[in-house]
């Protein structure tokens, strides 16, 4: 019900969207960029990877002060970052509106610095958008949602600009992929993945 909710919702303003994307389309580039942080990044991680148009997604820290932040210190809350995923994209083959439709379906944009059993500042449903018009987009996207009373609850999702954003340490890179039969992996990311992979079976990519 929530994806239908949100396709609806994204119908409230492709028109404009589509109006600004023409103007731009004979510049457009091969790849863009797309950073989001909804919650832990093991998770957002191994679902933006399914989508068709995706060439790679980096798990990382972003919107804090401290530099060069290490996982330790992230997790203790206190360095301001989010876990995040950075995300390079074809835009030919998947618009910047279809990854705010996966972002808004695959968390809970509603509970404040909460996904489910992690909490913390770092796990704060954010967008850092990288240009004025990814930035125009959130910011649509988010009153379609309230419009189409989409959630039940308020969204707290914060759109914030791209300053910095730190790779993460190497065993966080392509977490699902690599451990698959762990506990986390099994109990936690599989139930989501599978969810996904049926409300968006259109935009997977084909094996």
């Amino acid at each position: 019900m929530r994806a239908k909710i949100l396709i609806f919702a994204i119908l409230t303003f492709t028109v404009m969207a589509n109006a600004q994307t023409s103007k731009k389309m004979n510049n457009k580039k091969n790849t863009e960029t797309a950073t989001f942080a909804n919650g832990c990044f093991w998770c957002t991680e191994a679902i933006f990877q399914q989508l068709d148009g995706v060439k790679k997604v980096t798990s990382g820290y972003t919107g804090g002060k401290t530099k060069n932040p290490t996982y330790n210190e992230v997790v203790t809350g206190k360095t301001g970052h989010a876990e995040a995923i950075q995300i390079k994209y074809n835009p030919e083959k998947i618009s910047y509106l279809e990854l705010l439709e996966v972002f808004f379906s695959t968390h809970d944009p509603t509970t404040l610095n909460r996904q489910g059993y992690d909490v913390g500042t770092q796990y704060r449903s954010a967008i850092f958008y990288h240009s004025n018009s990814q930035k125009q987009q959130a910011e649509a996207f988010i009153k379609a949602l309230i419009k189409t009373k989409a959630f039940d609850k308020p969204i707290v999702t914060e759109i914030d600009d791209m300053k910095k954003f730190y790779i993460a340490e190497n065993y966080h890179q392509n977490y699902y992929n690599n451990n698959k039969t762990k506990g986390y992996c099994t109990i936690v990311i599989n139930p989501k993945l599978e969810k996904f992979k049926k409300d968006f079976k259109a935009k997977l990519k084909q094996k």
